[in-house]
């Protein structure tokens, strides 16, 4: 990371470890600077991947790169595909995944910064 009074350049990102091949790669946010604020981070989800139900402390914008990702928000399904985006407001039930059969490449920014404590995720 390249910082000075105006700017900071990101070029290392934090690799965050997964067990569920999802690439997770952390420009800003609380595992890269610190800030609690927003996290930006750029991702791919591969082929067949979910995340159990979860209900956020904190807006998540998701906007896709390429392929498909599916959103299950209180019981409605919706598919984004490349060039989509959303919001999903804090404290909404919902659930992530790919079912699809290509990868899926997205950039989420979270108000205030994703953590693992304010995720709120359901036991599998």
């Amino acid at each position: 990371m390249k910082e000075n009074k105006k700017f900071t350049i990101q070029n290392s990102p934090f690799i965050v470890p997964t067990d569920d091949g999802k690439i997770i790669k952390e420009h800003f946010g609380l595992a890269t600077n610190g800030n609690s604020d927003i996290s930006i981070a750029h991702m791919v989800a591969p082929a067949g991947w979910s995340e159990p139900f979860q209900t956020p402390d904190f807006d998540e914008y998701t906007f896709v790169i390429k392929g498909k990702k599916q959103f299950i928000i209180d019981g409605e399904t919706i598919v984004l595909k490349a060039g989509e985006s959303i919001k999903v407001k804090k404290n909404t039930r919902l659930q992530y995944s790919n079912p699809f059969t290509e990868p899926c490449e997205y950039i989420a920014i979270c108000m205030p910064a994703f953590s693992v404590d304010s995720v709120n995720r359901e036991d599998k």
